[in-house]
């Protein structure tokens, strides 16, 4: 016999972000600390989603929270929450570093190909690639912020709507409709019919 149990009453919430970084940005480490602790885990999370590599993503993490510490004074309340900041920081700082180690492989790989021409199918097949992605990433620029931050968490970063929700720190009905709503205007400009 399953039970199911029902909690109620006040929920624990976690701490006030907003007013640890005003106090991060006055060289304050116990806040620093209190900051650390709350987004440090979701920031190691999404940079090895990234990454893939587990001691490339400590590192980048390391990274991104000196990053948080030495630019807390520039993180504006009135633009969005501390949590989406900081998570696109560790999203910049990740991708930058795929792009870096791209960049090397690319120069080692053009080198070995330099002899090798790829049959056309390659080529045509590469080109249609490329153009979907450049219509896609075209696309997702006409989305709201809200929208594209949400679409960039659930669909490219694997994370569940409620989690979505919490990292965005708005209502899970708010992040379900806007999600839904993005969907539509994705299919409506990549032109895919229903």
């Amino acid at each position: 016999m399953n039970t199911v149990v029902h909690l109620s009453g006040p929920q624990r919430r976690g701490p006030d972000l907003k007013e640890l970084v005003a106090q991060v940005a006055f060289g304050d480490r116990d806040a620093f600390s209190g900051l650390y602790d709350a987004v440090a885990g979701p920031v190691l999370g999404l940079i090895r989603r990234v990454l893939r590599d587990p001691a490339q993503s400590e590192e980048v993490a390391q990274e991104v929270m000196l990053e948080v510490w030495r630019t807390a004074a520039r993180y504006r309340p009135e633009r969005g929450e501390v949590m989406p900041w900081v998570l696109t920081m560790a999203h910049r700082r990740a991708i930058d570093r795929v792009r870096s180690a791209q960049a090397a492989a690319d120069r080692d790989q053009r080198a070995a190909a330099a002899a090798h021409t790829p049959v056309f199918d390659e080529v045509a097949e590469q080109v249609e690639g490329r153009l979907e992605r450049e219509q896609v990433r075209r696309c997702l620029r006409t989305l709201t912020e809200l929208q594209r931050e949400s679409v960039t968490l659930a669909y490219y970063r694997g994370y569940s709507y409620p989690e979505v929700a919490d990292m965005l720190g708005k209502p899970l009905g708010t992040v379900k409709t806007r999600l839904r709503d993005a969907l539509i205007r994705l299919r409506d400009c990549l032109g895919v019919e229903s």
